[in-house]
């Protein structure tokens, strides 16, 4: 077993239950990365990993979930990190984008994929902010989906951890 999919157990991010996802499907278990992340020894390995094998100029993570991971990951390359707003602003600058992404090599970090959504949304909005982003690392890949809709529009999903690992 991959030292990620370890910790996520020790962290107990799996539970079982009924549960509906962000895309709305049901779930008999859930995977709690948010939750995990709260804990230093788990957070920075994630970090550490994502660090050391992918390159980028800019990581960034879609509110809330994907913050954490982009902040850890930026601290852990000593590279900047990008906010995506998960919703529009009706005030202030209004900007989707917090941090500055336009003409750098942008790597998008999720906590979980399930449909690809999320994932999907992050790099639209990175496109549209003039990033050049086509490559996604998720903490855990639910196996539902998400790899296939990224590759439609031309993104690269990798998994620290594909729930067939630790299921």
């Amino acid at each position: 077993m991959n030292a990620i999919a370890d910790l996520l157990i020790r962290n107990k991010a799996i539970e079982f239950g009924d549960f509906t996802l962000a895309s709305g499907a049901k779930s008999r278990y859930y995977v709690d990365v948010k939750t995990a992340v709260t804990h230093p020894e788990f957070l920075a390995a994630i970090a550490h990993e994502i660090a050391e094998r992918y390159e980028f100029d800019v990581v960034a993570g879609v509110a809330v979930g994907g913050v954490p991971l982009a902040v850890a990951t930026a601290l852990a390359a000593k590279k900047p990190f990008a906010i995506i707003r998960a919703e529009e602003k009706d005030h202030g600058k209004k900007t989707p984008i917090i941090g500055d992404v336009e003409g750098k090599e942008v790597l998008l970090v999720e906590d979980v994929t399930t449909s690809g959504g999320s994932a999907l949304y992050g790099i639209t909005m990175l496109r549209d902010a003039g990033g050049r982003a086509d490559r996604v690392v998720t903490v855990v890949d639910r196996e539902q989906g998400a790899e296939a809709t990224l590759k439609a529009k031309a993104i690269d999903l990798f998994a620290l951890v594909r729930v067939s690992e630790i299921l």
